[in-house]
């Protein structure tokens, strides 16, 4: 997999905006949006509204609950 880096940015409706047209046509891609600090609010509400999507509901099951705090070893960096 190739990494390509691009800037553009998010309209008000949502939508990815490029600042340059890319060469590549018809091509599945993976997108990874980088946020600068100053949208720390912005990703605040962003996060709140995954956290009431129903598509995530099914984690609220115990079932889905397998780790513990025991579990692991502690990360000091």
């Amino acid at each position: 997999m190739r990494a390509i880096e691009v800037t553009g940015k998010i309209d008000k409706k949502g939508n990815l905006l490029l600042d340059n047209p890319l060469l590549m046509r018809e091509k599945n891609v993976k997108v990874i949006i980088l946020l600068s600090d100053e949208d720390e609010q912005e990703e605040k509400l962003w996060l709140k509204a995954m956290a009431g999507n129903p598509a995530f509901d099914f984690l609220k099951d115990e079932q889905e609950d397998i780790y513990k705090l025991t579990d692991g070893k502690p990360f000091h960096d």
